[in-house]
């Protein structure tokens, strides 16, 4: 993960594919991310145990690995790439409604292999093009204060907010 983000220069948050960045991932970190996930599908298991299938699928639909890994990257990369991921789960989330919403209108009246295709296709389009107009909107860029703060040598540390009083002195 520390590699993922630390080659990154501020403010590049260009979409890309990186297949050898899972190696780069600590032990630590895949283990917290994994008993996030298994505790919540334990507790969408007791709960449907308790109260039934409906109330117990919510908990399943629980971005539980999000949580962790947003945590991670904020400690790691700072809070401005845990937003940008933050932003980008967001898009995908609206995407898997969007294919949820295509699954339930098109299953029993068209074949499966097309629903899938079509329900895939509304997902790709649905996350890519919000993703696209936040950018046109300027999301990403929402930042300025952390880096003119950085510009007068205010430490903002990771978070992007100013520490009490600690300047760097040049």
């Amino acid at each position: 993960m520390t590699g993922r983000h630390a080659a990154r220069p501020a403010g590049d948050d260009r979409i890309r594919f990186r297949p050898k960045a899972l190696c780069e991932t600590r032990p630590r970190d895949w283990v917290i991310r994994f008993g996030f996930g298994a505790g919540v599908s334990v507790l969408a298991g007791v709960v449907t145990a308790l109260w039934g299938p409906r109330l117990g699928g919510v908990f399943l639909a629980f971005p539980a690995i999000l949580l962790a890994s947003l945590t991670l990257v904020a400690k790691e990369a700072g809070i401005r790439q845990a937003r940008n991921d933050a932003r980008g789960a967001t898009y995908g989330t609206l995407g898997l409604i969007v294919f949820a919403l295509v699954l339930v209108v098109t299953a029993g009246l068209w074949p499966l292999w097309l629903t899938f295709v079509a329900a895939t296709t509304a997902w790709a389009v649905v996350a890519l093009g919000t993703y696209l107009l936040a950018r046109l909107a300027g999301a990403g860029g929402d930042e300025p204060a952390a880096d003119r703060a950085r510009a007068r040598g205010v430490d903002v540390g990771s978070t992007g907010t100013p520490d009490r009083g600690q300047h760097r002195r040049a």
